[in-house]
């Protein structure tokens, strides 16, 4: 394996093999740009994360079969004057609804013909201070948030011919004049994607920056900053073509979340694993002045833990692919695919441009054998020392710093309301804000039941559940005169979990007896990815457990080593989850965070904690040919504590570039996630597994062959 590793090390960083593999990258970015779409132009926002199978995904279709003509998407348009609305105001909305009636918008399906309305009539739709009106407009429910977004931008163009100023502009702290907010699904889902498409850019640059900035503080040298930063960007430039391509084809699907968070991993881990080639072959040319030989050492010395690093973050995400919610199984395939490029980038392309560079590369300080050979890294010696000297004392304070922090786990409350991860001044969510406080929450987003050939006291005894604010009279389908519909309004916001609580409830009474039910809805959506979602936790938290299991079995024929490493970063991630808790309930006011936050979390910590783990319990494993297990330990801490540490660093602070945007549901992940590889790089890898590996001794490699061989002493 050994001399596999120093040949691929030749062809790839050699004399003739630099030049050979920069001509390939440089070929294959250009064909890729020139040839295949950019990812940008097919990313999905409005994928649905449900399947076709899902009871709120089929109640959904049958609104639409037996009451086509008045589906589609609400746009809710939420008129509002703290004086009161004057019946000239009405008039003139009474209007613009005209004009959409009669010459609609782009994705525009239908309107609530409220100008047909008198105006007794329509004073009996305000809210009952009289301060608020909501208008209803569908739109088209196959149509993109950016189609969407014309239409819209076409009301709003009308409405400032109407109202003479641009009422979607005004302040709603403004006493008399009369102001307008988009919100509803339609408004939502424009808010959403205007949200990443803004973030797209700035999360980009500050990506970027953040890495230069601590490469060039941790090698102080400006050329071997750039070197990562030149492979990933390579990487990129590969994988956003790739993605448009799959997108393009229907191969995949993926939305401006996912770019986003693919944007930080590619940089964060792609770093890493640069940074275990270069701070290797850094180490050799210490000691070896043929700089291609020195490559050959550090090469074969880090490729093999690169690879199976890679390969564990790999097989942790394409587990996703097992997810039923859109989300989590979106991400899978771009994920996975930046991963493996950037796998081959960092052993292929890094190589190349070290071989280019040689020595330079460390400029203003470059490395050279000498006889007088400078201590290197004795904090992380010391540190080594006293997880081998002092195993128990260490183990037990680390187990209740972490422990403390995983019990907060029990404290966190979840959401999956949406609009709760948007900024406070968003048009949707002042818009929701509005009705909350004058109609109530309900009317956001209204729970639809369909029932065949329902009872007559149906009605009754959906008004008689907790949580129901009021039932319509039952409309009949044209379709099917069997077939009604009741639109409930509930008594709060219909993205919490307490309007999901009322779903079942509704299910129960809606199907009782020989009555046959439908529930269609937002709320009834969201109750059906709540149930989504805790059943992809519990398949797909056990299948990454396994797989990354098997993977460490089978690189460290150890049982004893796979199972604390395993266990070494479950409880991290219990800690971060706990931690970050406390950050944002107690420091932040965060009432609850996001219901997506769990799995996204537990993929990422656990599959890039085990990176940190496995390079240096490689470390250790190699040491044990030439030293006893205890010296072997520490001697893998003191190799392997400073570039471990400067990766954890970079791969944090990447996540927590993330905590920048003013979206919520990013900002918990990235936070939470930057917590618990922070917490992996300062106490599990330098503290904890070590101590660990030192209490069980030879134990340690059991069943592997070291287990006969090496000494604890």
């Amino acid at each position: 394996m050994h001399h596999f590793l120093e040949k691929i090390a030749n062809g790839v960083g050699g004399k003739k093999g630099r030049f050979i593999t920069l001509s390939i990258w440089i070929l294959a970015v250009i064909l890729l740009q020139l040839f295949l779409p950019s990812a940008n132009e097919y990313k999905d926002d409005v994928a649905s994360d449900l399947k076709a199978s899902e009871p709120s995904v089929i109640a959904d279709k049958k609104v639409k079969e037996y009451f086509g003509s008045k589906s589609g998407t609400p746009l809710l348009i939420t008129w509002y004057s703290q004086t009161g609305l004057t019946n000239e105001q009405l008039g003139e909305i009474q209007s613009l609804n005209a004009s959409l009636t009669k010459k609609p918008v782009a994705s525009q399906t239908s309107t609530v013909p409220i100008e047909k309305m008198p105006p007794i009539v329509l004073k009996q739709q305000l809210s009952k201070d009289q301060t608020t009106f909501i208008q209803t407009i569908l739109m088209d429910e196959s149509a993109t948030a950016d189609e969407l977004k014309t239409g819209m931008d076409e009301i709003k163009t009308r409405a400032e011919g109407i109202f003479g100023e641009n009422p979607f502009n005004k302040k709603i702290t403004n006493t008399s004049d009369l102001v307008a907010r988009t919100t509803g699904p339609a408004g939502i889902s424009v808010d959403a994607t205007g949200l990443f498409q803004d973030a797209d850019v700035s999360l980009l640059i500050a990506t970027v920056l953040i890495v230069l900035i601590i490469l060039l503080i941790i090698y102080r040298s400006p050329i071997l900053a750039l070197i990562p930063l030149i492979a990933v960007g390579f990487a990129y430039l590969i994988i956003t073509p790739l993605l448009g391509f799959l997108g393009e084809q229907g191969f995949i699907t993926y939305g401006s979340q996912g770019l986003s968070i693919m944007t930080v991993l590619l940089f964060g881990a792609g770093t890493d694993y640069c940074l275990f080639l270069i701070t290797r072959y850094r180490s050799v040319l210490r000691h070896e002045e043929n700089r291609y030989k020195a490559f050959k050492v550090a090469f074969s010395g880090t490729a093999g833990a690169i690879l199976l690093s890679g390969l564990t973050v790999m097989v942790a995400l394409l587990m996703l692919l097992a997810a039923q919610y859109g989300s989590f199984h979106n991400f899978a395939i771009p994920f996975s695919l930046a991963i493996l490029i950037m796998l081959i980038s960092s052993l292929t392309l890094v190589p190349a441009l070290l071989g280019l560079f040689g020595r330079i590369s460390f400029w203003p300080f470059i490395p050279h054998p000498t006889k007088k050979h400078k201590k290197e890294n004795q904090f992380w010696n010391r540190v080594g020392k006293l997880a081998t000297k002092h195993p128990i004392m260490v183990t037990i304070l680390a187990l209740l710093i972490l422990g403390g922090a995983a019990l907060q786990t029990t404290n966190v409350a979840y959401t999956y309301d949406t609009l709760s991860t948007f900024p406070e001044d968003m048009p949707s969510r002042e818009g929701f804000k509005l009705i909350s406080d004058h109609y109530g929450a309900g009317y956001l987003a209204k729970v639809e039941v369909l029932a065949e050939n329902p009872t007559d006291d149906l009605k009754q005894e959906l008004e008689n559940i907790k949580g129901v604010q009021s039932v319509s009279f039952p409309e009949k389908s044209k379709e099917n005169r069997n077939i009604v519909k009741y639109d409930i309004v509930l008594s709060m916001n219909p993205y919490s979990n307490e309007a999901m609580n009322v779903i079942p409830k509704i299910k129960k009474v809606g199907g009782a007896e020989a009555t046959k039910a439908y529930v269609a809805g937002q709320t009834a959506a969201q109750y059906d990815s709540r149930a989504v979602t805790e059943h992809d936790e519990k398949v797909i938290i056990p299948l990454v457990i396994a797989l990354i299991s098997i993977l460490l079995l089978t690189y460290l024929r150890s049982l004893t080593a796979t199972l604390y490493l395993v266990l070494s970063v479950l409880i991290s991630y219990a800690s971060a989850i706990g931690l970050g808790w406390l950050i944002l309930h107690h420091g932040f006011g965060v009432a609850a965070i996001s219901g997506l936050i769990p799995l996204y979390a537990f993929v990422f910590i656990v599959a890039l904690g085990e990176d940190y783990n496995i390079f240096m319990i490689s470390s250790i494993w190699k040491n044990t040919k030439k030293w006893p297990l205890r010296k072997a330990v520490q001697e893998g801490v003191h190799q392997t504590g400073g570039v471990i540490t400067s990766a954890g660093v970079i791969l944090a602070a990447t996540f927590l570039v993330l905590t920048t945007l003013p979206i919520n549901l990013l900002v918990q992940f990235g936070l939470i996630t930057a917590i618990g590889i922070l917490l992996d790089t300062f106490l599990v890898r330098p503290l904890l597994v070590p101590a660990v590996t030192t209490l069980f001794g030879r134990w340690a490699f059991w069943p592997g062959k070291k287990y006969k061989t090496v000494t604890k002493d």
